[in-house]
C-alpha cells in the first residue's frame, strides 16, 4: 500500500497502560523526521460497533505537542480495540500510525 506522508514522520513507540481498571494511559514519541510543527491526534474505537472517538485529555510536551492521552472510564471488552494516531504539519504530510490492541492483555 502507498501511504501519503514523509518517511519517518509517523509516531513511534506507541503503548498503552491500564491503571485501576478504568484509567488508560497511551503514550508515543514523535516521528524521528517529523517537522517541528507536527501535531498528533489520537482516535480509538473500543470495538467494531462503536464510534471512533478522539482523545479528550492529551498529555503534552514542553512544545505543546500531543504525546499521549489519558482515558477515563475505560471498559475492557474482549474485542481488540483500534487505535489511530494521525498528524498534521504545515510543511508536509504526516504518516498515520494504527494498531489493534487486546486491552484485556495489557
Amino acid at each position: 500500500p502507498v501511504f501519503a506522508g514523509m518517511n519517518g514522520s509517523a509516531i513511534e513507540n506507541f503503548s498503552c497502560v491500564i491503571y485501576n481498571i478504568f484509567l488508560m494511559n497511551c503514550t508515543w514519541q514523535a516521528g524521528r523526521d517529523a517537522p517541528a510543527d507536527t501535531q498528533y491526534f489520537l482516535y480509538w474505537q473500543k470495538s467494531r460497533d462503536e464510534e471512533e472517538i478522539e482523545c479528550e485529555l492529551y498529555i503534552k510536551d514542553e512544545n505543546c505537542r500531543n504525546m499521549g492521552c489519558i482515558f477515563h472510564n475505560v471498559t475492557i471488552g474482549i474485542e481488540k480495540a483500534y487505535f489511530l494516531v494521525n498528524g498534521s504539519s504545515r510543511d508536509s504530510l504526516i504518516h498515520f500510525y494504527d494498531e489493534y490492541i487486546d486491552l484485556y492483555k495489557i
